[in-house]
């Protein structure tokens, strides 16, 4: 992970994510390996059977685990230009789609769809406007809008790359327009189908550094 201040300074961090699909349900643990002043931070990300996604964050520092409330979604996670709801899959029946047209992006044939968070979601966005290549089914280039209607950041897949089969995105940007900060994604190694172990995504694992 980079990111990138307004000035052109970088920083740059290590981590490691560990994730296991249940069914349509999923489980995520990211754990940050470097530098010293991040190293042993951890999310763990819980989705539940229609009761979204629980997120709790483990702060070494403070040798604790505290849940991510509902008001706390539009936080920035750990200062990247990625907010704790960005870390969300979001539920299709939260919002409101339309396939508005088709284009290119970066040479690939891309359907545009517009998503419109209803207020049960409780977004901080008004629209997510995503251009989603059809030969792969993922989001190329995704733009938020916030409750004005006012472009706020973009993300943008620079790699994708099959592996094992699966179209992975290898390395993406998230660009926070107003701030112009952005923090980029570069993955080194990924491995699928590793039969990970169920106590991997519990909140003792979390706070086990």
């Amino acid at each position: 992970m980079e990111l990138i201040s307004k000035s052109g300074r970088k920083r740059t961090r290590g981590l490691t994510t560990y994730r296991k699909d249940y069914g349509s349900l999923r489980k995520q643990v990211i754990r940050f390996d470097s530098p010293a002043d991040i190293e042993g931070t951890g999310l763990l990300s819980l989705e539940k059977e229609d009761a979204g996604t629980e997120q709790f964050l483990y702060l070494p520092a403070l040798r604790r685990t505290r849940r991510i409330v509902s008001s706390q979604k539009d936080h920035r996670f750990v200062n990247t230009d990625f907010t704790f709801e960005d870390m969300e899959r979001r539920p299709v029946e939260d919002s409101e789609h339309c396939i508005t047209g088709q284009e290119k992006i970066d040479g690939a044939d891309c359907r545009t769809l517009e998503s419109r968070p209803g207020k049960e979601a409780g977004s901080q966005y008004s629209m997510i406007k995503s251009w989603v290549a059809k030969k792969t089914n993922v989001p190329l280039l995704t733009r938020y809008y916030d409750k004005k209607g006012k472009l706020i950041k973009e993300y943008r897949v620079m790699k994708l790359e099959n592996i094992q089969g699966i179209w992975t995105e290898t390395e993406v940007v998230m660009d926070d327009l107003i701030k112009k900060h952005k923090t980029i994604m570069r993955i080194r190694k990924i491995v699928y189908d590793t039969n990970l172990q169920d106590n991997i995504f519990t909140r003792q694992n979390l706070e086990n550094r």
